[in-house]
Order: C-alpha cells, then sequence, then structure tokens
C-alpha cells in the first residue's frame, strides 16, 4: 500500500489547511486585542444599537421610513438606494459597453474614432471627478422644472433630476451616480468587449459570410457566443468595481449604505460595529455578484465530451 504522503493531493491539502490555521490564528489574536482593548476603555461591544430610534432624516426612501424608526430600519433603506445604484448602473453600463466595443471595431472611421475617444477620456479620468462634473456642472446647471427638457417625448430633465413615464422620479444624487458609473465602467467594459470579439478565429467570420449572413446576423449569432467566453470573467470584475465604486455617492450627498452607516455611526459612536456592518454588507453584495457570474460563465463554456 503506497503511503499517504507520496499521494500527490497529500500536500496541497496539507498546504491549504496550515494555511487556514494561519487565517484563522491571525484572526483570533486580533479579535482577541480588539476586545481587550474595548473592554479597558469600557466600551461594549454589541447591536443592541440597532433597535434605538434612529432621530435623523434621509432623503430618498424607496421603502417607507420615518426618523422615529430604529437605526435598523435607516440602513435597510441605505441598502436598498445602494442596490438601486448597483443594479442600474450593471444594466446599463452592460448597454454602453456593448456598443461602444463594437463600435471600436466599426468599419466607418468616424465611429471608430469617435468610440475611441470615449473610451480613452473616461478611462483615464477619475471617477470622482467625472461625478462632480455630472452633478455640479450638468444637472444642479438644468432648467427648473416649467422649462424642463424633454427627450422622447417621455422622459423630462431639469434641476430636480429625471422623470421616467409612470411617475418615476430620480433625483439630481441618483441621476448624477447612475450615469456616471455607467459612462465610466462602460468605457472599461467597452474594451472587453473588443478585446473578446478580436479573439474570435476570423475563419469563423468567414464562414458565417459564406453561407450568406448579414453582418449584424454574424455578430449576434456566430461571434458574440463564442465572444462570452473570454468577455464573461474579466467583466465579472468591472461589476464588482461597479458595486463598490457606488460608495462615492458620498460625496455628493446620496444617502447609501455607506453615508447611512456614517451618520449612525456619528450618533452611536459604536464605530467597530457600523464598520463590520458595512463590510459585511459590500462582501455580501460582491459575492452574489460574483456566484450570478460564476454560473453564467460556466453556462457559456464549452463542454467536454
Amino acid at each position: 500500500m503506497t503511503p499517504i504522503w507520496r499521494n500527490r493531493r497529500f500536500f496541497p491539502v496539507v498546504g491549504q489547511l496550515i494555511a487556514v490555521f494561519i487565517v484563522a490564528t491571525l484572526v483570533g489574536i486580533l479579535w482577541h486585542n480588539l476586545t481587550y482593548n474595548l473592554q479597558r476603555l469600557g466600551i461594549q461591544l454589541g447591536f443592541d444599537f440597532l433597535q434605538s430610534q434612529a432621530s435623523f432624516n434621509i432623503g430618498e426612501t424607496p421603502i417607507s421610513y420615518q426618523p422615529s424608526d430604529p437605526y435598523s430600519r435607516a440602513l435597510l433603506v441605505g441598502l436598498v438606494n445602494s442596490l438601486r445604484v448597483t443594479v442600474f448602473g450593471i444594466i446599463l453600463a452592460t448597454i454602453v459597453g456593448i456598443i461602444v466595443g463594437v463600435a471600436r471595431l466599426s468599419d466607418n472611421w468616424l465611429v471608430r474614432q469617435l468610440a475611441l475617444v470615449y473610451v480613452e477620456t473616461l478611462r483615464n479620468t477619475p471617477l470622482l471627478l467625472q461625478l462632480f462634473f455630472w452633478y455640479f456642472a450638468v444637472f444642479l446647471s438644468l432648467p427648473k422644472t416649467e422649462n424642463q427638457i424633454s427627450l422622447l417625448g417621455f422622459i423630462n430633465i431639469n434641476n430636480r433630476g429625471v422623470t421616467l413615464p409612470f411617475g418615476i422620479q430620480f433625483s439630481p444624487e441618483l441621476s448624477t451616480l447612475i450615469l456616471g458609473l455607467t459612462l465610466y465602467s462602460g468605457a472599461f467594459i467597452a474594451e472587453i468587449v473588443r478585446a473578446g470579439i478580436l479573439s474570435v478565429p476570423k475563419g469563423q467570420w468567414e464562414a458565417a459570410r459564406a453561407i450568406g449572413l448579414k453582418p449584424g446576423l454574424v455578430l449576434r449569432l456566430v461571434i458574440f457566443p463564442q465572444a462570452l467566453r473570454l468577455i464573461i470573467p474579466p467583466l465579472t470584475s468591472q461589476y464588482l468595481n461597479i458595486a463598490k465604486n457606488s460608495s462615492l455617492a458620498i460625496a455628493i450627498g446620496y444617502p447609501d449604505i455607506y453615508l447611512v452607516a456614517s451618520t449612525t455611526f456619528n450618533q452611536t459612536g459604536r464605530a467597530v460595529e457600523v464598520m463590520l456592518l458595512i463590510m459585511v454588507t459590500y462582501l455580501t453584495i460582491s459575492l452574489t455578484v460574483s456566484l450570478v457570474m460564476n454560473l453564467l460563465n460556466r453556462s457559456v463554456q464549452l463542454k467536454e465530451r
């Protein structure tokens, strides 16, 4: 019988167990030091403050909220606001990225150059600076309600934000975040899409044209499905960046989870607990996005027989 240590999987498994032990030990030491220092300062660690009255207003409340509600309700409002930005940002950035990525490969010189200028300009400018531009130079400078701008006959834009049909209202802060994250992340996604399309062998283009498919159908039915295998992994990173970059909402006063949590910390003084809540929130969002994208990536990979 072959000794277990000669098994090729023995040392990798042992290495992983040692790594887990080291990480767990470090976490235990840090937690012990934290609780010891808090006890020495007379600070008790706990989340009972979440049931106390918040006593502050929130500018945007997609769900019902009153200042008399507990901090837990206020944080839930902030979480919903963060999710709104993240979901809209991911959807719109994907659409913009695909359009611009295809435009980067256009046979039309003007379209190709315009797409290039957009990508290089947005990718090489700090996102925070872009948010300030859209907020202060654009949305706050728009005309008042009586002189509002109408797009397509049903989208109304004024200095109070964007109004869509059926009474859907986006504040200037929310509109700024969605627009800023969409255009910024769309520039990165465009390059991912372009690289994915270029990775498909030219023979696939030629074969599709040989059977009489039009260029649009070639791209949609033949090229893009194959390009997805290389597009999805880096696309996941961009989606995660959108979720994390949404925390820049605090710079323009949008009440996302980070801003609401900061207000909670200032009123309660529970720095450790609030920071833990923020970390767990963003970690959960990121892991959820990663899980969904990994499942999607698995579905488009070639199945080995």
